[in-house]
């Protein structure tokens, strides 16, 4: 709340800082599962809340069912993502799409690159909202890559599609709750910025794929990609931002077929030396029964099925306005009072809060992906097929479904519960300002992305990120004459880079792959490269206010 008269002295900042060091602590160092950090987390929020920031009971109720219903945005993904790779996976069409797809290339870096990088970012361009984790994960593990590492590649691969990924969602977000002078130039310049995670990001999943022979092998392809990707977008924001990424993305994933038929990425990279993020060769081959799967069900247009009729359903439901408008107008949205600290700071009323679109949202394009591939498998029997040849009796895919998303739900709950009540007591508010007040203009300019990060870690959200600190990061380029499109863009990159280390996009990719608790050594992993990229745009952001 603007009245709001917040302590912003060392005291403060250090408990406001305490629920996320207590969040990392037990995820990277003390590895703990993600359902059981994520309400020690939550707790610690609330007791700071109570005890020193002055948040009544019904305020910290309130932030707590805001919450819920922010869950119900992420859940909606993740519920109907495992159920499609259930779907798939009790029929076989894992084990098909990853014998069939060396037919289409048996270079494994290639592969890993043009999942982990290129498909995750279409898939953010036109669905998001975790979409990418949730649905390329599971299909790296098909090709042989590591499950932590399954979910490490696209986490790091889509995370710089996620402001003008979507539609755009983030940027639209954005200029609703800031006044831009220019938005031309602000555009540009946060196109910029992006940039840095989109070529860092096709680096980074080289070098964990085989160190310096991988990026030797894989360079030229990168740079081609990551062209694609961040000078389309940057030319198209001077045009259109709103489908900026989306053509990016798009046109780069008609790249890789191209790119498929050089023989430097058909054929097997020459001596590649150590694969860290890959199975081994017997993991690989053999399933949980130990015998080898010589055949498939299925070919690979049969295993690619979930796949081709979420991508066509996500095209024709968001990017053909027309039918987007249509599909956007029934919401579902719940009244929440308004609710105050004895800072003055919390939340307005609004009715309805944060408003869900159900038959819009990627949730609903996972269902009838769903839909359509169980009755497409099951008219052709393969999933009595595949479990004779299993030769071992399986679970039911509804029962899979269940023990796989209670965990991550609880997580996800714990997560988001401890932003909204972090957010309304004004422990966010008071960590951001904090930075702000210490800091000199050109380190502020530094630190920027930074604030977007923090705000992306805590909420998992490149737009919530924005909607918390846009207002707070225009101000402070004001009022320290700094250049407003280099500092908006600056926090809308760092909402990007954020998404790599958010604890609920986590959650969406150890659910889909069936390592549910091994969140922290995932952290452990997207950290570091989230600081360095935080840190090189921060540095560009300094050379765009000359």
């Amino acid at each position: 709340m603007p009245d709001a008269q917040l302590p912003v002295d060392l005291l403060h900042w250090l408990l406001a800082l305490l629920p996320i060091v207590v969040l990392l602590v037990l995820l990277a160092v003390v590895r703990w599962k993600a359902a059981e950090a994520g309400p020690v987390g939550l707790i610690a929020a609330g007791l700071v809340a109570l005890l020193a920031f002055l948040t009544p009971w019904r305020t910290l109720a309130i932030s707590g069912a805001q919450g819920v219903w922010d869950g119900v945005f992420i859940l909606f993904v993740i519920w109907p993502a495992l159920l499609l790779y259930r779907i798939a996976e009790r029929a076989g069409a894992m084990n098909a799409l990853r014998r069939e797809i060396e037919e289409f290339s048996r270079n494994e870096l290639f592969l890993v690159l043009a999942f982990g990088w290129v498909f995750a970012s279409f898939l953010q361009g036109i669905a998001g909202f975790g979409t990418p984790i949730a649905v390329v994960a599971p299909l790296l593990v098909a090709i042989g890559v590591r499950p932590i590492f399954a979910v490490v590649v696209p986490l790091i691969g889509h995370a710089w599609a996620n402001m003008f990924g979507t539609l755009a969602v983030g940027w639209l977000a954005t200029i609703q709750v800031i006044n831009i002078e220019d938005q031309t130039a602000t555009a540009f310049q946060t196109a910029i910025l992006l940039w840095i995670p989109n070529i860092l990001g096709g680096f980074a999943i080289a070098w964990m794929y085989g160190r310096m022979r991988a990026i030797r092998h894989a360079w030229q392809a990168i740079l081609i990609i990551s062209l694609i990707h961040g000078g389309i977008q940057l030319l198209l924001t001077l045009w259109n931002p709103v489908l900026s990424t989306f053509i990016a993305s798009t046109v780069a994933l008609l790249a890789v077929y191209g790119l498929s038929h050089w023989g430097r990425y058909s054929d097997p990279q020459e001596d590649p030396g150590e694969r860290p993020i890959m199975q081994e060769d017997r993991e690989r081959e053999t399933g949980e029964s130990g015998e080898q799967h010589t055949e498939t069900t299925m070919g690979l247009a049969m295993a690619l099925l979930p796949y081709i009729v979420l991508a066509v359903a996500a095209i024709v439901g968001l990017a053909i306005p027309a039918v987007e408008d249509i599909l956007s107008r029934a919401s579902i949205g719940l009244p929440f009072p308004a609710a105050e600290t004895g800072y003055g700071a919390g939340s307005e009323a609004e009715n309805p809060y944060s408003p869900f679109t159900p038959f819009s949202h990627p949730g609903t394009f996972l269902l009838i992906a769903s839909a359509v591939s169980w009755l497409v498998y099951r008219s052709r029997n393969y999933y009595e097929q595949w479990a004779e040849r299993e030769g071992a009796e399986q679970r039911g895919i509804w029962s899979a479904v269940v023990a796989d998303a209670v965990p991550s739900s609880v997580a996800v709950l714990s997560f988001l519960i401890m932003s909204r009540i972090m957010a309304t007591s004004g422990q966010v508010a008071v960590l951001a300002q904090g930075i702000a007040a210490v800091a000199p203009p050109v380190i502020y300019a530094f630190a920027a992305n930074w604030i977007g990060v923090l705000g992306a870690f805590m909420t998992s959200s490149n737009t919530a990120s924005n909607v918390l600190f846009s207002p707070l990061q225009q101000n402070v380029a004001n009022l320290e004459g700094l250049s407003e499109p280099a500092i908006i863009g600056a926090q809308s990159t760092g909402g990007a880079i954020g998404n790599a280390i958010a604890p609920a996009n986590i959650v969406l990719g150890t659910g889909t792959t069936g390592i549910v608790g091994q969140e922290g050594p995932i952290l452990r992993r997207t950290l570091p490269w989230a600081a360095i990229v935080a840190v090189v745009t921060g540095l560009v952001t300094i050379l765009l206010l000359a």
